[in-house]
């Protein structure tokens, strides 16, 4: 996809000269030579596992990064790259303002002519096989290297990245709490090249039973928690016909079981239509965003609005910020996917009082009309004050939190939620160490015993004294290793 005409790809002689045009302007990013990628930056990783779908793997983290952050995953169009995808989407900024870190897989020419996510190929886009199994490979790895809160982690992609995109959570609906498909396609829609076509440019006819179907059966037996997903299509799209934004909610409704009725409908800016299907909690958990006029490519909005992000580009087309509304319904601005429902406006002034090692105190502003305000924690609610201050407990020492605050009027509507702050317990931090179970007996974290392997201190049992197995380990008080494979 992201092409003038999809049946291109299908010519890849007469492409071939406008994708090395395209390439020739692209920012190179520079490789790490290990894992460990620096704050703020776009960085490759490498050495991220075996690697199936030949992919490259791109990180970007703010500073400060708190403890159990979100994860977000987002995948790049045809003739684009990780780099591009990262400067253009808008996805850095709430990174940035709300503490999130972003992975950024990138396929390449050596695995398609035009650099596109093979989301139509079952040999590459099923669970455990390809280009699905690198960006599993990619999520465990992002997971142990930033302590990545596994409850929240989400996957973007756009075209032929969104089409793979629906194929993940379809595949990983136990990595996945929530995706948005941006321009893309349903989920299996394509299991070979020559049905691509098909699936882009025509109703495929299929009942919402059909297409939710397609993603059971894509991981058979798995019976949920379901991914929340949020659709974005435009109504002038020539090369990915909208009636895929339609599919698109028809699988993913079903799958949920709610029907495809939507339980309210508002006008965004931009000519966009947002209709919101809620699960039987009253919670979203299908979002169609259909953006009226819009051709093939990634909703921005460039400017310093809150609601505003991203650059104009080639297929990076000015009409909303489809990354802020997708964040949001993702609940990653702190409200954790549950409020902003109601009118009252976000609490300004929110401030870390006071730490000690197992909590943190806040305080904000009031707000009138609110009968209380929820607090969130990393996204997640852990409480609620009738006033305007608030304390956190238990908590790990010498770790940070991020926390929001959001009004509660005498219905229960959820308002807006406050910028977040961090707060930092005092203390020392638990030292984390992910290495092979030989190296981790070297470096004196280990032991090993009738050919298997121990941690210091716990004794857990890490499997068999070689390479070929990882682990990490958590030093929680000096010399004492338990293992924590599922975030430091």
């Amino acid at each position: 996809m992201l092409h003038s005409s999809w049946r291109g790809f299908f010519r890849r002689t007469a492409l071939a000269a406008a994708l090395g045009a395209f390439a020739a302007g692209l920012t190179v990013v520079t490789p790490l030579a290990t894992n460990a990628a620096a704050a703020g930056t776009l960085q490759q990783v490498t050495n991220f596992g075996s690697n199936p779908g030949n992919l490259a793997m791109y990180e970007y983290a703010p500073s400060n990064l708190p403890a159990d952050a979100p994860l977000v995953v987002a995948l790049h169009g045809c003739t684009q790259s990780a780099s591009d995808y990262h400067t253009h989407s808008g996805w850095q900024k709430f990174a940035d303002q709300w503490g999130f870190a972003v992975v950024y897989p990138q396929t390449s020419s050596a695995n398609n002519s035009l650099s596109c996510f093979s989301w139509f190929d079952s040999t590459k886009d099923t669970r455990g096989k390809g280009e699905a199994a690198s960006i599993k490979q990619m999520v465990d790895t992002a997971v142990a290297q930033y302590g990545s809160d596994r409850s929240r982690i989400f996957v973007t992609g756009l075209s032929a990245g969104g089409g793979m995109t629906a194929d993940l959570l379809a595949d990983y609906p136990d990595v996945f709490a929530g995706g948005s498909v941006d321009s893309g396609l349903p989920a299996q829609c394509a299991t070979t090249q020559t049905a691509a076509s098909g699936c882009q440019y025509s109703n495929q006819n299929l009942t919402p039973t059909q297409w939710g179907d397609k993603v059971r059966n894509s991981y058979p037996g798995y019976s949920g928690p379901w991914p929340r997903v949020a659709v974005w299509q435009g109504t002038s799209d020539t090369t990915v016909a909208p009636v895929n934004g339609t599919e698109l909610r028809d699988q993913w409704t079903d799958v949920w079981g709610i029907g495809q009725t939507a339980s309210s409908t508002q006008n965004l800016t931009g000519g966009t239509t947002e209709s919101i299907y809620n699960d039987s909690t009253g919670k979203p958990a299908v979002a169609l965003f259909s953006v009226s006029g819009m051709a093939h490519g990634l909703a921005v909005n460039p400017g310093s609005g809150a609601d505003q992000c991203g650059s104009t580009g080639t297929y990076y087309l000015n009409y909303i910020c489809s990354s802020y509304y997708t964040a949001k319904f993702w609940g990653l601005d702190g409200s954790g996917g549950q409020g902003g429902t109601g009118s009252l406006p976000a609490p300004s002034g929110l401030t870390v009082t006071g730490t000690t090692d197992t909590g943190a105190s806040l305080s904000w502003n009031s707000v009138s009309g609110a009968a209380s305000y929820n607090v969130y924690r990393a996204g997640t609610k852990v409480g609620s004050a009738s006033g305007t201050t608030y304390t956190d407990t238990g908590l790990s020492a010498g770790t940070s939190y991020s926390y929001t605050v959001a009004a509660v009027d005498s219905s229960g509507a959820v308002g807006a939620s406050s910028a977040p702050v961090t707060a930092t317990t005092t203390g020392s931090a638990p030292k984390c160490y992910t290495d092979n179970n030989y190296n981790q007996v070297q470096a004196g974290r280990a032991h090993q015993s009738g050919g298997y392997t121990y941690a210091n201190g716990s004794g857990q049992n890490m499997g068999l004294y070689n390479v070929a197995v990882t682990h990490t380990l958590k030093e929680t008080s000096p010399g004492y290793f338990v293992i924590a494979d599922s975030g430091c």
